[in-house]
This record gives C-alpha cells, sequence and structure tokens, in this order.
C-alpha cells in the first residue's frame, strides 16, 4: 500500500529565523494519529536564515539522523564535536544518555536546508557520539545510496535496524528496491516528480509505503529524494 501525502497536507511552521515542514507531530504541533511511522518518530524538513542557529539544546534516547539538501551545515555539542558539512552529507548523533547540541547554517549569506530525522534506538542509555560523512552528487545518481545503515558500510550507522538511501535521479531513469518481510519506507521527494508503482508525485510530496515486497521508483524529471526504510 502506497498512502501520498500531498505537500499542502504537510505541517508548515514559519519560525522568522527559520522555515519548517514537519511530517510528524513535533513541537506545537500535535496529531494524535500522525506520531510518526515504525521507528522513525520525526521527519523535519527545516530552512535556516543565513548565519543563525537552532540554538543548543539537550536531547536524550534518539538517534538523530541529518541530511543536508542545500547549504552549508554546522553542528556542535556538549561532548565537543563539531564540524562543517556540505549538501549530500549525512550525520548521526546518538544522544544516548543525554548530550546538548545545536545546528547553525554555516554560511553567512545563504539558506540552509536539512532534514532531521528520529529513529528510536534498539536500547536506552547508550554513550553519546557523532558520525558524519560527505557525499558528492556523483555518489548518488542513478542509484539508491544507504547513506545511512545499521552497519554504516558506505555510509554511517545508526542503532536500530533502518536505513536512509538517497537518490538523485535523471530524468526516464528507474529504480527498484525490495523490502524484507515488516518493513516499510517513508518517502519523501526532495524536488522534481516520480511515479511510485504509476503514482505521481511532484516537489514537497511524500508517501508512506507499507506491505509491499517491492518499490519501483521512475523519474518523470530529473529528481532528488531520500526514502527511510524501517520495521513496522
Amino acid at each position: 500500500m502506497i498512502e501520498v501525502r500531498r505537500k499542502n497536507e504537510i505541517y508548515h511552521k514559519e519560525g522568522g529565523w527559520f522555515a519548517a515542514n514537519w511530517h510528524f507531530s513535533f513541537d506545537e504541533y500535535y496529531d494524535p494519529q500522525n506520531m510518526g511511522f515504525g521507528t522513525l518518530r520525526v521527519f523535519n524538513d527545516d530552512t535556516l536564515r543565513p548565519g543563525v542557529a537552532w540554538p543548543m539544546h539537550p536531547h536524550r534516547d534518539i538517534e538523530g539522523l541529518t541530511y543536508v539538501v542545500e547549504g552549508t551545515f554546522e553542528h556542535s555539542d556538549s561532548e565537543g564535536n563539531g564540524g562543517v558539512l556540505p549538501a549530500g552529507s549525512v550525520q548521526r548523533a546518538t544522544l544516548g544518555s543525554g548530550m546538548m547540541h545545536s545546528e547553525m547554517n554555516h554560511s553567512k549569506t545563504e539558506p540552509m536546508r536539512f532534514i532531521q530525522m528520529w529513529i528510536m534506538p534498539r536500547e536506552r542509555g547508550l554513550p553519546p557520539s557523532v558520525e558524519q560523512k560527505v557525499f558528492t552528487p556523483e555518489d548518488r545518481t542513478n542509484v539508491l545510496l544507504p547513506a545511512i545503515s545499521p552497519d554504516g558500510a558506505l555510509g554511517v550507522s545508526v542503532h536500530q535496524d533502518a536505513w536512509v538511501y538517497v537518490s538523485r535521479l535523471e530524468a526516464g531513469r528507474s529504480l527498484e528496491h525490495e523490502f524484507a518481510p515488516g518493513f516499510g519506507a517513508y518517502f519523501f521527494l526532495i524536488e522534481g516528480e516520480v511515479s511510485l508503482h504509476g503514482e505521481r508525485l511532484t516537489t514537497g510530496d511524500a508517501a508512506r509505503v507499507r506491505d509491499e515486497k517491492r518499490l519501483a521508483i521512475e523519474a518523470c524529471q530529473p529528481s532528488e529524494l531520500i526514502m527511510v526504510e524501517v520495521w513496522l
């Protein structure tokens, strides 16, 4: 089953120094029928104005995953980790037993857009840690790149049976993905137009994918996408 969510159905927030699309209940947005998807609890599409930061704030017992869509992302935290990541990069922050962290737009002139995901980990109280990796556009062109996975073989690791795939599809190209029993995916079209088993999605649309053995993705025009595969 593919349940499409159109862009105008996703909660939008204008915060002055940021703009956001919150796909699941978060902060002031609460919908008891929309609390996440399997072990995926948060999926936020955030844009920060030049030079501003999401202030230092605490979390615990979540795997905070970041995909940088546009601009330059800067991270800092109470454990002394840091780094500056260009578009296409990923980061995993294990917030386990507790850590303060901040996200910043490193550029003073250009906006920065990033997708923040929270995955519920296999166990509580994990030691806080950060892992990040830079990918080029070529790395994800016409493939489903497993940028985040349990073993981190091609990207960074996550403490859960979860995968984050990213792709840059040229027009007319198609991909297929097979699901193990019990797994599904949350799909988000960052830009472009694609067909999922014949269902058309355009920029900003999302889809919940359940009870499918495989997913066929066809690009109707040049497209950027992200897909989170989780246990349901």
